[in-house]
């Protein structure tokens, strides 16, 4: 997969880049992050990309030429309707933003089918609308929060969306185990030693019965999430047997 990213600062991405599974992933060819410097395309000698809000305000804009114009050196004048029509095909060409879809794992394994994606990283007090209304095919937001800028929300998708791709992860199931990834919250984790502090393993870890020990797990990450995370049981695919035994929790 194939990452254009579009910023002002690419020199914040090398560092985590070329750490843990994103770097494996990329030796591995299994992905291509490409930073582009949005100063490149600025139109004067000063590589200005922001300017002050018509109507005032406080805070800058980044300017509508230099982005379009980015874009379109890198990915080419696309049809943009058709893309959001449909978008399973093409290159989707996302905006990190605080306005935008809130991103799930439900959202990264929607990405993770397309073989290349293009992220725009906004900063200063935003974009240009006509970023939004003429160029971009999709919006994104981490969460309900703001951050100085979309390089930290982009580095994100880019982990979570990798993470899903075939043989990115040691474990080949690994990223089924993850939390969300069926709706739920994951099961407790243990490893050596057996007793620390006082507090030992559960001992249907330690006896070797996968059947068990894989029951014990669904029931551990439907407790879970019944205490910290109860709206996700809403839209997740239940079991009868899930939805007994949490029958049995609520009326405990």
């Amino acid at each position: 997969m194939q990452f254009e990213v579009f910023t002002l600062l690419p020199e914040v991405f090398p560092p985590y880049l070329e750490s843990s599974i994103l770097q494996r992933a990329r030796q591995r060819g299994l992905i291509d992050v490409r930073l582009h410097n949005i100063r490149d395309w600025a139109r004067d000698k000063h590589h200005t990309t922001d300017d002050m809000p018509y109507g005032g305000g406080g805070g800058m804009v980044m300017k509508p030429e230099p982005i379009f114009d980015a874009v379109e050196s890198i990915l080419g004048r696309f049809d943009r309707e058709a893309l959001s029509a449909t978008p399973s095909s093409g290159v989707p060409l996302i905006l990190l933003t605080p306005q935008g879809r809130v991103f799930s794992q439900t959202v990264a394994r929607e990405l993770s089918a397309h073989e290349r994606i293009g992220l725009i990283c906004g900063r200063y007090e935003g974009v240009d609308e006509r970023i939004r209304t003429r160029l971009v095919t999709d919006e994104i937001s981490i969460g309900d929060y703001v951050l100085t800028g979309g390089e930290l929300p982009a580095l994100i998708l880019i982990d979570a969306v990798t993470r899903l791709l075939p043989g990115a992860l040691g474990d080949p199931t690994g990223a089924e185990d993850d939390s969300h990834a069926s709706g739920l919250l994951e099961y407790p984790h243990y490893t050596r030693p057996p007793e620390f502090r006082g507090e030992a393993v559960p001992e249907i870890l330690l006896s070797g019965d996968h059947a068990k020990i894989d029951k014990w797990r669904r029931e551990q990450s439907l407790l879970r999430t019944l205490e910290r995370r109860p709206d996700l049981l809403d839209k997740a695919e239940l079991s009868d047997k899930d939805l007994k035994f949490l029958k049995t929790i609520e009326h405990k």
